[in-house]
């Protein structure tokens, strides 16, 4: 169902890929949108349990585009140097696919806001608890079930990792 990578050489490992996912701090998330054009918007997230997460308001472009097809693809940079002289970019990056759901149990609802609030504030628990409670029924959380997931690096990370085994 899903494409397997043309180059091979550079094909992150899915541990390497989740690692990517966890430490990143936002992503893109793309869509299909109004009459069928992509819709891509980046977004903060946190990746747990095999999910990404994220927050958004109550009504808008991607939960009416989520409402209309669930399918999702949400993209993640890790690193991006441009090397002039050699006329490339070292890069490495994720992509994951599935389905998007708006979480409406109010239990998996602050399980993940409060996963996704430790990411963005881990040393203020009592602070970040205080604004869920005060924001908790005006927001929205989305899961995105990954179904699959794909990493690829510049072949200059292949090599250095090489050179060091």
């Amino acid at each position: 169902m899903f494409r397997n990578m043309r180059r091979s050489k550079q094909v992150l490992s899915q541990e390497d890929s989740i690692a990517v996912l966890e430490k990143a701090t936002s992503g893109v998330l793309a869509v299909s949108g109004d009459d069928d054009y992509p819709y891509a918007v980046p977004v903060s997230f946190v990746y747990a349990d095999g999910k990404i997460f994220f927050h958004c308001a109550k009504s808008g472009h991607k939960l009416d585009a989520i409402a209309r097809n669930s399918k999702v693809s949400f993209c993640v940079i890790d690193e991006d140097k441009i090397v002039p002289e050699e006329y490339t970019t070292y890069f490495r990056s994720v992509i994951a696919f599935g389905k998007a759901r708006i979480l409406e149990e109010e239990a998996e609802k602050r399980s993940a806001i409060e996963k996704l609030a430790a990411k963005y504030t881990p040393d203020d628990e009592a602070g970040r608890l205080a604004e869920i409670d005060k924001e908790f029924k005006a927001l929205c959380m989305v899961e995105i079930a990954i179904e699959h997931l794909s990493g690829k690096e510049a072949i200059e990370f292949v090599k250095a990792k090489q050179k060091q085994s």
